[in-house]
């Protein structure tokens, strides 16, 4: 029996959570109807605007669900049935963008072999074709561990008016994203993710104009203008998940502290440390290296490796836990996420366990080689970044 208080948790979420979070859920119950709670909205408001990295042109919101519920609230609230929409689909969260896209406005898919990032002269040609009034994309895709070209295809948004929803439930965070400068329209993110909150919250954020497109009557619970106009004052339309939005401002605070940029690097260091050693094992990256994704990692599995015993030998002997392939992918990869407060330590533990299960499998190489590599990526970051601060 796995103990999973003692695991290393590396999943592409939800992913680990601070000691210093967790305890925050264990306060007595809060009446959601008290300043003290009004007081919590108003921290986590403002605290929203510094991890979006927006400002007052931005509203923000904070739904008591996962990241979808997010998603359909911003797609039920400023899109409708006369908006020809364009679906950038290239992975199972892509996929999912256009089935609420699809149920509200009246959606085109752009279909791409998963892991491969889509053209510009392909995003144009959607377009021109059906006329399109808004994109959906998927920034960060967790199930191919790729990141898609959001800042360009934004450019192509704003030479076209488009309004620009972007799916950032694993980027917000976690990854470098200017929205404003962008021309991104809408933006959502999972709590369980870059911020390493508890699951059980979306947050969003709205530009000004496509707040002023927002519907009336289209949902009850997920009413977007509701939720936005009731935290600018403090509160929330319906009862909210206290505990885990008490968790939630205690996340966006260490994010604040740590500061976003250096949680950007920092993420960027770990990704490359693991894919310097995946090259190392003989391994291969599931995306083209080019769009490779900076909070997770998707693997190819070698020809003999079986991703139930991989993966089961690094849960029940290690007390690892790594996630696997979905959809079309299933058992032909596994992913690592490297997220939120994800360290140096866990990746290099997380390379020893994979070099180790491997071994078991009779896969064969240098054993040592993947830690060798990554130990040469951290030393080097380290000292750039002694030189840098020396210089300051």
């Amino acid at each position: 029996m796995v103990d999973l208080e003692n695991t290393l948790f590396m999943l592409p979420g939800p992913v680990k959570i601070h000691p210093r979070v967790l305890r925050v859920m264990s306060m007595p119950a809060l009446p959601h109807r008290s300043p003290e709670f009004s007081k919590i909205n108003e921290e986590i408001r403002d605290l929203l605007r510094y991890a979006f990295q927006v400002d007052d042109d931005y509203h923000v919101a904070v739904f008591s669900g996962s990241g979808t519920s997010g998603l359909e609230a911003v797609i039920s609230g400023i899109l409708n049935k006369e908006d020809s929409v364009l679906c950038i689909i290239n992975g199972k969260f892509g996929e999912r963008l256009y089935e609420i896209c699809n149920i509200y406005a009246n959606a085109h898919p752009l279909e791409i072999p998963w892991g491969q990032a889509p053209t510009l002269d392909a995003v144009e040609e959607i377009i021109e074709k059906y006329e399109v009034t808004a994109i959906a994309l998927c920034h960060n895709e967790t199930s191919t561990g790729m990141t898609n070209p959001a800042e360009e295809i934004g450019r192509i948004a704003k030479e076209h008016d488009l309004i620009y929803i972007l799916d950032g439930i694993t980027s917000v965070g976690g990854i470098e994203l200017y929205p404003k400068e962008w021309g991104v329209d809408a933006i959502v993110l999972g709590s369980q993710k870059c911020l390493a909150a508890p699951a059980g919250l979306a947050a969003v954020a709205i530009s000004d104009r496509a707040y002023q497109r927002i519907g009336e009557g289209r949902t009850y619970y997920l009413d977007l203008k509701k939720h936005i106009d009731k935290i600018e004052k403090g509160d929330t339309p319906y009862t909210p998940a206290i505990p885990l939005f008490l968790a939630f401002k205690e996340a966006l605070l260490m994010l604040k502290e740590e500061g976003i940029e250096k949680r950007w690097e920092r993420n960027k260091m770990l990704a490359t440390m693991l894919r310097s050693a995946v090259k190392a094992l003989g391994l291969q990256l599931f995306p083209e290296e080019k769009f490779a994704s900076n909070t997770v990692t998707a693997i190819r599995y070698p020809k003999g490796i079986e991703d139930k015993e991989f993966r089961g030998i690094l849960k029940e002997e290690l007390g690892v836990i790594v996630a696997g392939g979905q959809s079309i992918v299933k058992g032909k990869i596994f992913r690592i996420g490297h997220m939120g407060i994800c360290s140096e330590v866990d990746i290099m533990a997380t390379i020893s366990a994979i070099e180790y299960a491997l071994l078991r499998l009779g896969y064969e190489f240098e054993a040592g080689a993947g830690v060798g590599e990554a130990i040469k990526v951290l030393s080097t970051w380290r000292m750039h970044n002694e030189q840098g601060m020396q210089k300051v």
